[in-house]
């Protein structure tokens, strides 16, 4: 998977917002101190976000070293160590904070990714992310989904065509939205949002090439299914749960987005330990 591009300007940003212009407190260790850490997974989760927690570090001096013992995307355990680090001593003392936020909050979208993806096992639907991400941290989720065994849809309103109920108001009506977009960008698939069974119909025969089924019940996403007959993707979305997933991805829809992957997650456990006390700069 590859990284995305704009790492180290959202890790100063994150450090501008913690550190500032100085560390007041990280006064009270030697400037050539230097120390030793480790840090450690307190449950079981997916790991993601090491090339941001190093990142927050290299910023601050870039004689931290990091050593990994999991790669991202890989599962972890109850109490395993997941790196360790040693360097300046002030530079540790500053970066923890920043370094460990991203790393909780991108481990736990894989995470969440993980739980959904292995819901839809043996099954046609691949899982989607969705635009409802942390502000300033899109790129990072995204990558976090992938890393998760998830997919991501649009990255944000510039690379992909997904018309949507006002989009549709503002045009008039399914097929002039359509017809417009068509018209304006014939290279790009069109997605549209529909909201009925007529309105799928409808969506098909102006030339969509992927509905997505907005809040649609069971019954009338199984219909769906019937009425598309393989024609165009169907894709699913509406706050399901884990088994509400399996149960959607069974009709044999081609996609399911769940938003829950970036904006309802839990920040997993992650503590940073210091081995030993801060001594004289090695020679």
């Amino acid at each position: 998977m590859e990284l995305p591009n704009n790492i180290t300007r959202v890790v100063k940003n994150a450090l501008d917002e913690d550190v500032g212009d100085g560390d007041i407190t990280a006064q009270l260790i030697q400037s050539t101190a230097w120390a030793s850490a480790q840090v450690v997974c307190r449950e079981r989760a997916v790991i993601c976000g090491r090339a941001w927690f190093e990142q927050a570090f290299q910023l601050l001096d870039h004689n931290c070293l990091i050593t990994w013992h999991r790669s991202d995307g890989e599962s972890i355990e109850a109490d395993e160590i997941v790196c360790h680090l040693e360097g300046p001593a002030r530079a540790l003392v500053s970066g923890e904070r920043t370094a460990l936020n991203f790393l909780q909050t991108l481990s736990a979208t894989a995470t969440a990714t993980r739980i959904y993806a292995d819901c839809l096992i043996g099954t046609k639907t691949i899982l989607l992310d969705t635009r409802k991400t942390i502000p300033g941290l899109r790129s990072a989720q995204k990558y976090a989904v992938l890393c998760g065994g998830g997919r991501n849809h649009r990255i944000g309103l510039f690379d992909a065509i997904l018309i949507k109920e006002n989009h549709i108001e503002a045009a008039g009506s399914i097929e002039n939205a359509i017809k417009q977009m068509r018209a304006q960008f014939p290279a790009i698939p069109i997605e549209i949002e529909v909201e009925s069974l007529p309105d799928l119909e409808r969506a098909i025969a102006a030339g969509a090439n992927i509905v997505l089924l907005d809040n649609f019940s069971n019954a009338d996403i199984s219909e769906a299914v019937k009425v598309n007959g393989d024609r165009i993707k169907l894709e699913a979305s509406g706050g399901y749960d884990f088994d509400g997933l399996r149960t959607i991805a069974n009709m044999g829809v081609d996609y399911v987005s769940v938003g829950a992957l970036t904006k309802h997650i839990r920040a997993i456990d992650f503590s940073m330990r210091f081995l030993n006390r801060a001594c004289p700069e090695r020679s």
